[in-house]
């Protein structure tokens, strides 16, 4: 996919199910200046009829939106990623308020990265498998007793933060030396290619525990900051190993 450098997060709607929420999402985007919008495989298809007659002037962020099969495609161009999640997970990564969140989003895109917020459909919220492609989480602080958001409501949190904090402070550069981040689709081929041959190298046993084990893993990629050339080091650290050990 090939866009301008935006200087705001995109916002992923992943799986998303019903067209309304979808354009309440889009206005709720446009209310506080957001219209990156990426939509992940739309139950009901795309474009949605429904969308648009809920996004009531807000069209134009749907007409620009980004319509990918999966999360992997969808964040192919993004070097960081936040997950919205309300539920405790299995999962280690760093917790962000909202307003935390944002001040960290516009500190990275200040500083070149491109950075996406997923929410998850409106049933179950993301899958596990959706978090562990992400770097960090947000969790909205909410009565536990009745924690659930629903998919609009949590797109304008989260874009009432971003134009609070703009309208507040500046964005603070975070300086990187001598390097670019690596993007979401470079830490993806460097996951599968450690899968792979940790996969044959029989690195995933028992077999009952081989999922638990991959997510695991791929939750470690997630969590590293790495750069470009830090991808390619691990690239080849492994492709040496490999030879190696076909040698000896």
């Amino acid at each position: 996919m090939t866009i301008e450098h935006p200087s705001a997060p995109s916002f992923v709607l992943v799986r998303p199910q019903m067209g309304e929420n979808i354009g309440a999402a889009a206005r709720a985007m446009l209310n506080f200046g957001l219209d990156h919008m990426r939509v992940v495989a739309p139950r009901d298809g795309w474009p949605n009829p429904a969308a648009v007659a809920m996004a009531s002037g807000a069209g134009r962020v749907l007409d620009h939106a980004l319509l990918s099969p999966d999360l992997p495609h969808a964040l192919a161009d993004c070097s960081f990623v936040f997950a919205t999640t309300a539920r405790d997970r299995d999962l280690t990564k760093p917790v962000y308020t909202p307003e935390a969140a944002m001040q960290l989003a516009a500190q990275k895109i200040a500083n070149g990265q491109r950075v996406a917020v997923l929410f998850g459909p409106e049933r179950a919220g993301l899958e596990n498998d959706d978090i562990a492609r992400s770097n960090a989480i947000i969790s909205v602080p909410v009565n536990p007793e009745f924690a659930s958001l629903n998919l609009a409501q949590c797109v304008l949190l989260m874009g009432y933060e971003w134009m609070r904090l703009h309208a507040t402070q500046p964005a603070i550069v975070e300086e990187l030396a001598g390097g670019e981040w690596a993007h979401n689709s470079e830490i993806e081929h460097l996951a599968k290619h450690y899968e792979e041959r940790l996969e044959e190298a029989g690195f995933f046993y028992p077999e009952h525990k081989a999922a638990s084990m991959k997510l695991n893993l791929r939750n470690l990629w997630s969590r590293l900051p790495l750069t470009r050339a830090d991808v390619q080091i691990l690239h080849g650290t492994l492709r040496q190993m490999v030879r190696w050990k076909e040698r000896s």
